[in-house]
């Protein structure tokens, strides 16, 4: 009966293309609306390394002046200082652990044709590699021991090495940064993270970094932070004053395999902050924080306020086209009151002629959302164009191309419903008397 049903349905829709053409650009436009939007809150917030974000933990410190919080909800600053950087690495209780802080330098090609350019990378201990996964193109991270010997080694990024050599394997060979020259030991592959979770602090959705050194190498530059710095008090003159003082600038994550080795951490950085209180320092009542990568993101609002109401808002235009949908419906449906009445006389149940009006919506949420599949794929294209950030995260994955079809056909069964009650309350003997 669904496939006879569904030839009615069908037959029916083509009997009125402009009515049925109506109620489909209705679905389609609320739908792609709605998806649109949804997409791109959906794959803000997404879960950027499910098999291991539960183990990831960023570390956050209550460093800040006792009379002013660093936020207003009494929420720790969301880096930490220099001297708690590295005496939290110097400890070693994490599985994996690594400070890091990003840095602008300039790059000197080996190619006279390239002109030298400003590069954004990340300085950064080898457990960075082992914690996030980056591919690797080519060779591979530096290891511990270069970290200990301030080894001259960096790792770049996929573009920067299209850039200065043509995406060929350049590891063995040096890299000139601010007058200094770097062997490359690996160049990562394609590193398409939707939000950049590692750094939510200077820019969920800025650009990839471009190259990577070791910490105790970029420290040795004595350079400050490309990223944000922030001090409730002056720091005073000069570098080893600036490493000396309160300021935070740089984040701290570690990697902890189990619930245990979780609470043993929180003791230990609780331990740390009782012995930095004794030497006149974390003033304000203890207030350490690890949060795992989701927590993170929902912490730092990756998905953004504006996105959730520009969701919002969205989806009640798709709830304008379903009532819109529920008054061509009503219209179509009403014109048919003789051949329902006809059918019900000839013995057709209600039941029956219920399934066969809802199927008819169910066509057309099908047409419609097809369409509004490929409206949602323009609307991403537009969102890409206006908004260069947002494009990692507006992508049509499988998950919401599913999502898509599936929302149109149940909002026209949900905008036909109404309509096909009525239709299944017409009286045989008030149509067919003469």
């Amino acid at each position: 009966m669904f496939t006879y049903y569904l030839q009615l349905g069908i037959r029916s829709l083509r009997r009125n293309p402009i009515l049925t053409l109506l109620m489909v650009i209705g679905i389609a436009l609320g739908i792609a609306a709605s998806m649109t939007t949804l997409t791109v809150m959906y794959l803000m917030g997404s879960d950027p390394i499910p098999w291991k974000s539960d183990k990831l933990f960023y570390v956050q410190l209550d460093n800040w002046g006792v009379d002013d919080a660093f936020y207003d909800d009494g929420r720790p600053p969301d880096q930490v200082t220099y001297r708690d950087a590295k005496a939290l690495m110097e400890a070693g209780k994490a599985d994996k652990q690594s400070a890091m802080f990003k840095l602008n330098l300039p790059v000197q090609p080996e190619n006279a044709e390239i002109k030298p350019f400003q590069s954004l990378g990340r300085v950064a201990y080898s457990d960075f590699f082992g914690m996030f996964e980056p591919e690797f193109a080519f060779g591979g991270p530096w290891d511990r021991r270069q970290d200990a010997e301030h080894a001259r080694v960096v790792v770049l990024g996929k573009d920067l090495n299209e850039k200065l050599f043509g995406g060929a394997d350049s590891v063995g060979r040096t890299v000139r940064l601010s007058g200094t020259d770097y062997t490359i030991v690996g160049v990562l592959a394609e590193w398409n993270l939707r939000a950049k979770y590692y750094d939510l602090t200077n820019g969920a959705f800025n650009d990839p970094d471009e190259f990577f050194m070791p910490y105790t190498t970029g420290m040795d530059l004595r350079q400050r932070s490309t990223g944000n710095n922030s001090c409730f008090r002056s720091p005073g003159d000069g570098w080893d004053s600036y490493l000396d003082s309160d300021c935070v600038w740089q984040q701290f994550w570690v990697q902890l395999d189990s619930p245990e080795r979780v609470a043993e951490y929180k003791g230990f950085l609780d331990s740390y902050v009782n012995e930095q209180k004794k030497l006149g320092r974390f003033e304000r009542p203890l207030n350490n924080r690890l949060s795992d990568v989701n927590t993170w993101m929902a912490d730092q609002r990756v998905v953004s306020r504006d996105v959730e109401v520009q969701t919002g808002l969205a989806f009640a235009f798709l709830a304008v086209c379903l009532v819109n949908t529920i008054g061509l419906l009503l219209a179509k449906f009403s014109r048919k009151a003789g051949e329902i009445g006809l059918r019900r006389a000839l013995g057709a149940s209600r039941r029956d002629v219920f399934a066969q009006y809802i199927i008819e919506s169910g066509v057309v949420g099908l047409t419609g959302g097809v369409l509004g599949l490929l409206l949602t794929g323009l609307g991403l294209i537009g969102v890409r164009a206006l908004y260069s950030q947002y494009k990692t995260v507006a992508q049509l994955d499988w998950t919401m191309v599913l999502l898509t079809v599936v929302l149109a056909i149940v909002a026209a069964i949900i905008a036909g419903l109404y309509p096909t009650w009525r239709a299944c309350r017409v009286q045989p003997a008030a149509q067919l008397k003469i």
